[in-house]
């Protein structure tokens, strides 16, 4: 079924905000663990740039945490991606379209200091321990808030994929978590185009 103009958007913006106000919980919960970033939360188009993983805005969290849309697919039986050739007269179109959403967030991870030293295995365990409790809390907004945004009676339909470790480059290190929705879709429009 054909998607409102707004729909992929839409759901971007609804992990967007799961995420961050879970990760605003466990840092109230969490000592020395960040909150949701101040200056760097968006949702993109495509993988994000890794621009800025350290610039807390007026003392708050740094990071970077975005959201994007991988690919779009039509399925019957979701989410299985749908191969059936559309166009023949007994073909209807396919009730549900299946979005996969990757939600990345950076951190600051320690680097070599101006004299060339590594950083020290504390330094290491720490940074490792703020994107560990990072995935965890990531991981969680998928499975107790992002469900609960749905217009659905039971909710959004989804199949929460795979949460990796993000091998650090250029100082920042982080998480990304994959998502599939089912999203319904409101019929095409009933006049042709012109």
């Amino acid at each position: 079924m054909a998607l409102k103009p707004t729909a992929l958007d839409d759901l971007a913006q609804l992990v967007l905000a799961c995420v961050c106000a879970a990760l605003d919980e466990t840092a109230a919960k969490v000592d020395g663990q960040p909150g949701c970033p101040d200056c760097r939360t968006c949702v993109v188009a495509g993988a994000p740039a890794w621009d800025d993983c350290d610039s807390p805005c007026d003392g708050g969290s740094g990071g970077q945490l975005t959201v994007n849309i991988s690919r779009m697919y039509p399925t019957t039986n979701f989410p299985t991606e749908d191969r059936e050739v559309r166009g023949l007269r007994t073909c209807t179109p396919p009730p549900l379209t299946a979005v996969d959403v990757v939600v990345t967030l950076l951190r600051c991870v320690p680097t070599t200091d101006e004299g060339g030293c590594a950083p020290t295995c504390g330094e290491l365990a720490e940074a490792a321990r703020v994107i560990h409790i990072d995935a965890v809390t990531v991981y969680n907004a998928m499975l107790c808030c992002f469900p609960t945004t749905g217009t659905r009676r039971r909710g959004q339909r989804y199949v929460l994929g795979q949460s990796r470790i993000l091998d650090p480059q250029g100082g920042c290190g982080g998480i990304e978590q994959r998502i599939t929705v089912a999203l319904d879709g409101c019929g095409c429009p009933t006049e042709p185009p012109p």
